[in-house]
């Protein structure tokens, strides 16, 4: 399982609006949901609880989350149209539980914009230090400048990202992706790089870096079929290509 490399302050709740963060745990098992929200609570999170799909929308849009663990499984609605509602609603970083080695699971909760998954059965502690890892990343670099090359600008302190002028609609980890790629234009990495530089992850499921890079060429390229921005460089990896009279701006 990937471990997240953690920071001296990890497990410890970051403050957000009203100095504290809320964080919105769905999962149909009682026992899951009561060790998960214990753990978070200790923490210093704000836990709220939902046993279905339908009850985390209703307690999404009454207190909106900082972040939500949600279950892929569940009855009714699961977890896959539960991201895709609440992410209709507004942008909000969400960790996914699966059950281990449902690989294609796990791709579908990547696409459909979910940031990061743990698999069952899984360390209430990791998917804490997960969770702070997440949050970590999601808030906006306080003083970076923009970078923008080939038309793409990425602004890592208003967590903004737009092409030719026109916004792009990104989840945390593809916005950081860009955020990482656009400022080291011209180098290749390995997915291992990206795995380790974006996610900061020392190891893991490399189709995770495969899943984003495919859905950020659908949302920065004229033609995804034919990308020319990201680009595939065999045998390493990917790179992000300016036109050759441009030059990123960097920090």
């Amino acid at each position: 399982m990937q471990q997240p490399h953690e920071s001296p302050d990890a497990g410890h709740a970051p403050r957000g609006q009203g100095g504290t963060t809320r964080v919105l745990v769905v999962d149909d098992d009682p026992t899951v949901a009561e060790v998960v929200s214990g753990y978070l609570d200790r923490a210093g999170y704000q836990v709220d609880v939902a046993g279905d799909g339908h009850s985390a929308l209703v307690r999404a849009a009454a207190h909106w989350p900082d972040l939500v663990v949600l279950d892929l499984m569940l009855p009714g609605m699961d977890g896959l149209e539960v991201c895709r509602r609440i992410r209709a609603r507004g942008p909000v970083p969400v960790i996914m539980l699966t059950a281990r080695g449902d690989e294609g699971d796990r791709i579908l909760g990547l696409e459909v914009g979910a940031d990061d998954y743990v698999t069952k059965p899984f360390s209430p502690r990791e998917l804490v230090l997960r969770v702070e890892s997440v949050l970590r990343r999601s808030r906006p670099a306080v003083g970076a400048r923009p970078v923008h090359a080939a038309g793409v600008t990425v602004d890592p302190a208003a967590r903004r990202a737009t092409k030719n002028g026109a916004e792009l609609s990104l989840t945390l980890r593809e916005f950081d992706l860009l955020a990482f790629l656009l400022r080291n234009h011209g180098r290749a990495y390995s997915r291992e790089e990206l795995m380790r530089e974006v996610w900061g992850w020392d190891f893991g499921d490399l189709s995770t870096v495969t899943v984003h890079v495919r859905r950020l060429r659908a949302k920065v390229e004229d033609d995804p079929a034919r990308p020319r921005l990201i680009q595939t460089v065999w045998g390493v990896g990917y790179r992000f290509d300016a036109t050759p009279c441009e030059e990123a701006v960097r920090p």
